[in-house]
C-alpha cells in the first residue's frame, strides 16, 4: 500500500472559519489530526539508547506508551524507560524489562506531555542491563502527538 506524506499539520472538519453562531452551519468545527510514531526496540545488550520518534517543533505530545512484546531474558536487573536525550525518564520511569507488559506515563511525567518547544524533539527509549547478557526481548514504543498544536 502506498503512503502520502504532508509537510504541515492536517486539520479536518467541514467548516473552516466561524461566521455566525449556528452549530453545523457557520461555526468552525475543524480540529488537528493526531499523529503517531512507533518503533520496535530490542531489549538486549549492555546499554542502548534508541531514537523512537522525532516530534516536529511546536507539537503537543499527548501520550507515550511502551509495550513489551517479549520480556528481556537478562539474568540481571534489566530496565527500560522512555524520555529525551536530556532526561531518559521524562515520559516513562525505569521499569523492569522482564516483568512489565504495558507502561504509560506516571503522573509526575504528565507536565512533559505538552509542547515540545520551538525545535524538533527527540524521544528515546533507554534499555539498560547491568551485564548485558540477555539475548531476547522486544518492546514497542508509541508516541502520540498533535502537530503544530502549540499549547504553551
Amino acid at each position: 500500500m502506498g503512503t502520502t506524506t504532508f509537510s504541515g499539520p492536517i486539520k479536518a472538519g467541514t467548516i473552516k472559519e466561524t461566521t455566525g453562531t449556528t452549530l453545523g452551519t457557520d461555526v468552525t468545527n475543524t480540529g488537528f489530526v493526531q499523529m503517531v510514531q512507533s518503533k520496535s526496540v530490542a531489549l538486549t545488550g549492555a546499554t542502548a539508547n534508541t531514537t523512537v520518534a522525532v516530534i516536529p517543533a511546536n507539537s503537543q505530545i499527548i501520550d507515550v506508551k511502551l509495550d513489551v512484546v517479549a520480556a528481556a531474558d537478562d539474568t540481571n536487573a534489566a530496565t527500560v524507560s522512555v524520555g529525551t536525550d536530556a532526561n531518559g525518564t521524562a515520559y516513562i520511569a525505569s521499569s523492569n524489562a522482564k516483568a512489565v507488559a504495558r507502561t504509560t506515563p506516571i503522573a509526575a511525567a504528565i507536565p512533559n506531555l505538552d509542547d515540545v518547544g520551538t525545535s524538533d524533539s527527540n524521544v528515546v527509549a533507554v534499555f539498560t542491563a547491568t551485564d548485558g547478557d540477555g539475548t531476547t526481548g522486544e518492546a514497542i514504543v508509541t508516541v502520540q502527538y498533535v502537530q503544530n498544536n502549540n499549547v504553551t
